[in-house]
């Protein structure tokens, strides 16, 4: 009778160490993290300006301008304040009223007291 020799290849084991476990759990951490930071800001961010934009209306009187159909917060901006710079004009009177860029037909949006007459 012949033998037949047969090898077996021995089994290799991957064993995870302390500082690849901690690795591991920073690198699935890290999107959760990211996300909740900014979803945090955006709350944060959209609290405090409505906070300023009460705050603002409450201690003065302003002038109000009528949106009329079609008009843009861009061309309110720039007919209130023909010297200055739109986008920040666009910025502040978002910013007075509370509002992102949305604004509809016959809204009354108050301008800030530095751009009226």
């Amino acid at each position: 009778m012949t033998a037949i020799a047969t090898t077996t290849t021995p089994t290799i084991r991957v064993r995870m160490t302390a500082r690849g476990r901690r690795a591991l759990a920073l690198l699935v951490a890290a999107p959760v993290i990211a996300a909740g930071s900014l979803a945090g800001i955006g709350v944060l961010g959209d609290a405090l300006a409505g906070a300023v934009a009460s705050a603002s209306s409450q201690s003065g009187t302003f002038e109000y301008v009528s949106v009329q159909p079609g008009q843009s917060l861009w061309q309110i901006a720039q007919s209130v304040a023909p010297g200055a710079d739109p986008r920040d004009v666009v910025a502040e009177i978002e910013m007075l009223n509370g509002i992102a860029g949305a604004i509809q037909p016959g809204e009354q949006l108050a301008i800030p007291a530095q751009y009226t007459h």
